[in-house]
């Protein structure tokens, strides 16, 4: 089963956070591994609002992305916006947001960020493990 690729783009609006997270729950469910479904989510959830919050200007989209890869669950998330690659800091308790990432780093196996053209990727992997049903 590994190879298996699947990428979705949806429009850079709040309503499509939920909608990323739907997809991507469809997708484990059907490459049957639902036992990554809550972590994964979590994670397009974060990564998305991000896009949502921090790209504009530029692009009108994001496109989350998964693939399997040798016992890995790697998830991307794309956008066209070039500039502000995101970066892993501290917020204080006084700061309202800046909590995405270090989610995001609690969760993953490993993380980061690489730029394409136009824009950026965040991926992310996760370990498949024993949640993988035969």
């Amino acid at each position: 089963m590994s190879g298996r690729t699947h990428t979705k783009r949806f429009r850079a609006r709040r309503d499509s956070v939920p909608a990323a997270r739907r997809h991507v729950e469809s997708i484990l469910t059907d490459w049957r591994l639902g036992g990554l479904i809550d972590e994964t989510t979590l994670v397009t959830s974060e990564l998305s609002t991000n896009v949502i919050n921090h790209a504009k200007g530029t692009g009108d989209y994001f496109e989350p992305g998964l693939r399997r890869r040798n016992g890995t669950l790697v998830l991307e998330v794309s956008d066209s916006y070039p500039w502000r690659m995101p970066e892993l800091r501290t917020p204080t308790l006084d700061d309202l947001s800046g909590r995405g990432l270090v989610i995001v780093d609690a969760i993953a196996e490993k993380w980061g960020v690489r730029p394409r053209d136009p824009g950026k990727t965040v991926w992310v992997h996760l370990a498949i493990g024993r949640v993988e049903l035969s």
